[in-house]
């Protein structure tokens, strides 16, 4: 367990029979032990330091770090006291701290495999530990405003009046992200259509905000008759935009891509959905591919599409 300490035979002798009950893990009667011979020998570094070890095993952890700081204090030279810190503040999942002190451990102790191990799985946790809390962040914090600077550019450019653009800007961002967080809390999400009603003008009794088009791929014939149905609606709710969300998986027709083949298509084999804006003025696509990392489901920045080779709809607005 470390180096001997003390001069009485008693301490000795505590600390060995210590040191039989740690290695047959027995570690309360280990800790019990330890702690007798330290009331007699309080500035004895190995003691605290086998403790420690002792506390750690019996996920005693606050208690093991003031063993290992106290090793510290009283042989700041020893590795062993910055091993036994190092172990603790793993087992606190603090890595970056851990870390820390097993490199001191190997600065006092170049030749300890068992340090340069440990350095070695620390600096592996604390990058996972670092890439799973952005993950994290990225799945809580949804804002696809920065992603979508051409669509706002664009329509600036189309529409002259400042509040119809900026309207329908929001409605795309609100829709997106939502569609987003679906994705991130269930993997999908169900095949839809969203319209931008004219509060003022349209009968909402008649025209809901949202259509279901979860049948619209299952063939050329039911392809068109939804495309003719949400052009309709358009027509008939007064829409001023709609935005089309449609999981990849689902798409058995237009083929991959309307006949082109796949070197149409750039993404492999990436999961995702589409996302495609119709408007009087302006049409555009994206595809939001998906991922599975750090066992959370993350979706990836939107790539935008050439709408004339992927687009999941013809035009459902006629040209302004």
């Amino acid at each position: 367990m470390g180096e001997s300490g003390g001069n009485t035979a008693a301490e000795i002798s505590l600390k060995d029979q210590g040191n039989e009950f740690f290695k047959a893990g027995n570690y309360l009667k280990a800790a019990a032990l330890y702690t007798q011979a330290i009331k007699k020998d309080p500035s004895n570094p190995t003691l605290y330091s086998n403790r420690a070890a002792a506390f750690l095993h019996l996920v005693k952890l606050n208690k093991a770090l003031v063993d290992a700081e106290m090793t510290i204090s009283l042989k700041p030279d020893w590795e062993k006291g910055y091993f036994r810190k190092g172990c603790v503040l793993e087992a606190l999942e603090r890595y970056d701290d851990a870390l820390a002190a097993f490199q001191v451990a190997l600065k006092y102790n170049t030749q300890s495999s068992e340090v340069s191990k440990k350095i070695k799985r620390l600096t592996q946790l604390a990058s996972d530990k670092r890439r799973a809390a952005e993950v994290e962040a990225t799945r809580s914090n949804v804002d696809m405003k920065k992603h979508l600077d051409s669509l706002k550019t664009e329509l600036s450019g189309k529409y002259g009046d400042e509040d119809s653009w900026k309207e329908i800007f929001s409605f795309v961002v609100e829709t997106l992200e939502t569609a987003v967080k679906s994705w991130h809390q269930n993997s999908t999400l169900d095949p839809r259509t969203y319209f931008l009603i004219d509060k003022d003008k349209t009968d909402t009794e008649k025209y809901a905000p949202m259509v279901n088009i979860d049948k619209a791929f299952e063939s050329p014939h039911t392809h068109n008759n939804c495309f003719s149905f949400l052009r309709q609606y358009a027509e008939d709710s007064l829409s001023k935009a709609a935005c089309l969300v449609v999981p990849k998986n689902i798409i058995s027709y237009p083929q991959v891509w309307k006949g082109q083949g796949s070197r149409k298509w750039k993404h492999g084999q990436s999961d995702g959905f589409f996302f495609q804006f119709e408007s009087p003025l302006v049409q555009k696509i994206w595809f939001i591919p998906c991922s599975s990392e750090k066992g959370q489901t993350l979706c990836r920045d939107p790539v935008t599409l050439d709408i004339g080779l992927h687009e999941i709809f013809p035009r459902l607005f006629k040209q302004a």
